[in-house]
């Protein structure tokens, strides 16, 4: 991890242990340990498989490696993108005893009845990854958001110059308060630059990758082709705009960003159809969530770096917040130093030449 990383993020709950990402809602991950240090249950609700592979390829395989570790009773489930499901869960995660409730909402509304209802039979509950506007949640723990966008936007000002350009932004659902913090970030970078001009900005509904494309090929013909960057605020998003720049001819030659440092993403910087992505180590954020769920269990207040506020509940929940990094060609390297993605997926083929060339060995 570079510098900016913060002090406290390089905490390890965990032992070094091997990772096996356990798809599906079962409780077959279930801890059994003794619980000498920390007693009772810690439930998790992830939110899909569909916005970002990241859920089920590192959040819950972090997450158990560090239950285990603690030797903690623990239950994860996936809501597989459907609010009603994402309230089942929490009702038979709630009846099953667990005192503890990280969860990760699909949208305010319906994870703040979810955390009414846990206060109301004397569950904590932490905010993860998305803050929970007009929740109850204890804590929150995620990656400044606002620095996130940023990043985008000053990597998308790195990848265009100072010259004139008209930019067209991608922003996330409308009903992810994160998607309004990256936008947030990246108008605060980009509308500083004289030469800038936004000519389209359009939220994806629910991040959907399709969607996404049919939103960016409208703003392509509305435009007339003029549009020299894309602000995509995440790789999924970012690649669907890349789909209609190549059907154009225009791969590569107008600079598109991201987020996640999916294994698409970077080889697409590889590539050179996408200038940059932001890359947010999971397993920093999934240690500081155990960590403030294990001292939650052994009823000690929880150590946090800050406070974010939530306009909507009118208070300010006391938060660990991480900072996100942003990845270029030249520091593709690090992502997979990190182990973050494995080397012989992205370089394989012909990214093996283009993996060597990024000093990736």
């Amino acid at each position: 991890m570079r510098k900016a990383i913060l002090g406290f993020a390089a905490v390890s709950v965990a032992a070094a242990m091997s990772l096996t990402a356990c798809g599906g809602d079962d409780d077959s991950g279930s801890g059994s340990g003794s619980g000498d240090t920390a007693k009772g249950k810690i439930g998790v609700i992830l939110p899909d498989t569909k916005s970002s592979v990241r859920y089920e390829s590192f959040d819950r395989p972090f997450l158990e490696q560090a239950f285990k570790a603690a030797g903690v009773k623990y239950d994860i489930q996936n809501a597989e993108g459907s609010t009603q499901r994402f309230q089942t869960i929490a009702d038979q995660m709630i009846t099953g005893g667990v005192t503890v409730l990280i969860v990760d909402g699909l949208d305010s509304n319906s994870a703040a009845a979810v955390q009414r209802k846990a206060q109301t039979q004397g569950v904590k509950t932490i905010d993860y990854d998305r803050l929970t506007l007009g929740g109850v949640s204890d804590y929150y723990v995620s990656f400044d958001n606002v620095k996130v966008g940023q990043e985008l936007g000053k990597g998308l000002q790195k990848c265009l110059g100072d010259k004139k350009a008209n930019i067209a932004y991608l922003n996330g659902a409308p009903t992810d308060n994160n998607a309004t913090l990256f936008a947030q970030g990246a108008h605060s970078v980009l509308d500083k630059v004289p030469n800038y001009t936004k000519v389209a900005e359009q939220a994806v509904p629910d991040w959907d990758n399709q969607k996404a494309a049919t939103i960016f090929e409208q703003m392509w013909t509305q435009q007339k082709g003029k549009i020299d960057g894309v602000l995509a605020a995440n790789d999924g998003v970012g690649n669907s705009a890349i789909s209609i720049l190549k059907k154009n001819d225009e791969a590569g030659k107008v600079p598109v960003t991201g987020q996640d440092a999916s294994l698409q993403g970077l080889q697409n910087i590889l590539d050179g159809t996408q200038c940059m992505t932001v890359y947010k180590p999971v397993k920093q954020e999934a240690d500081a969530a155990a960590k403030l769920a294990l001292s939650v269990l052994k009823g000690e207040k929880a150590a946090t770096n800050g406070t974010t506020n939530d306009a909507q509940g009118k208070r300010d929940v006391p938060s660990v917040l991480l900072d996100p990094i942003g990845v270029f060609k030249d520091n593709v390297k690090q992502v997979v130093d990190d182990g973050f993605v494995n080397k012989a997926d992205l370089c394989k083929g012909a990214y093996a030449k283009k993996c060597a060339d990024a000093g990736i060995q």
